[in-house]
């Protein structure tokens, strides 16, 4: 018995520093000077902290942060409405159509979005949605509604269906009763879909690095990506900025992780 759970201790501490190992590359590079090459896996012998400031002007970081928010706020909100307003009929009212609906959505997940690039790219330069919030925004909500029903479908299937019928019978709507009682119990698969989408929407790359071109509209990654090029490799500048565009999401996560665990289970377990 001791010998298994001290195994389990073993496995469990070698995951752990697996995880942390990234982060202390990113950390000791993040305060070396430039001119410092030794290894990164050395600790600095002197912190340099003008690292942070030149990547904050250098990028213009100020600005990029001002993107993110915006397109991840509102692809985030888009994503939650109308994630869950599609999952609760398909969950609630197993029809034939509604299965083959459910089915074609879950059956996009399995679509890389780089598959498509060349006529998306073709189609957003037609309709004039390059570098706008609005265009990026809906190619956010269009990649990210799926997983965000699959896993509202799950969890409202585990919620009564005679909390539906009373409601009913008292007089609501199913409008009403779907955004004053439902609603208000999907707060653990919302953290669930926030944290995923929010990340995901956050640390995008693939997107953004083709749709918004202009340096105003420009993104945390394709800025701090712009330290990189043939004479160029401010590798400290990097990390100072990549430290700093974690820190939004990991307070997100730190805020919300005991919802985004039980609401992941519930979901994923009966979707």
């Amino acid at each position: 018995m001791k010998t298994k759970k001290g195994i389990t201790y073993a496995v469990s501490i070698a995951i752990t520093l697996l995880h942390i190992l990234p982060f202390y590359l990113l950390l000791t590079t993040s305060l070396k000077p430039v001119t410092d090459l030794s290894s990164k896996w050395r600790l600095p012998t002197k912190i340099d902290w003008s690292n942070f400031a030149n990547a904050w002007e250098g990028a213009d970081l100020g600005r990029a942060f001002i993107n993110n928010f915006v397109i991840t706020a509102f692809s985030l909100l888009i994503v939650i409405l109308l994630g869950s307003c599609a999952a609760y009929p398909l969950s609630r009212f197993q029809t034939k159509l509604n299965k083959s609906v459910y089915t074609v959505i879950i059956a996009t997940l399995i679509v890389p979005p780089l598959t498509i690039l060349v006529p998306l790219y073709q189609f957003y330069i037609d309709i004039n949605g390059m570098n706008t919030y609005w265009g990026v925004i809906l190619l956010h909500v269009t990649f990210s509604l799926p997983m965000a029903v699959f896993l509202y479908s799950g969890f409202i299937g585990t919620i009564p269906r005679e909390l539906d019928e009373a409601a009913m019978i008292d007089g609501l709507s199913r409008f009403r009763l779907f955004f004053t009682i439902i609603l208000p119990l999907l707060k653990p698969i919302t953290a669930t879909v926030l944290i995923m989408t929010g990340i995901h929407v956050w640390n995008d790359y693939q997107f953004s690095v083709f749709f918004l071109q202009k340096v105003d509209m420009r993104t945390i990654t394709v800025a701090l990506a712009s330290f990189f090029g043939p004479n160029t490799n401010r590798i400290s500048w990097v990390a100072a900025g990549s430290l700093m565009a974690a820190l939004p999401a990991t307070l997100l996560y730190l805020f919300m992780q005991r919802w985004f665990i039980s609401g992941l289970a519930s979901g994923a377990v009966k979707g």
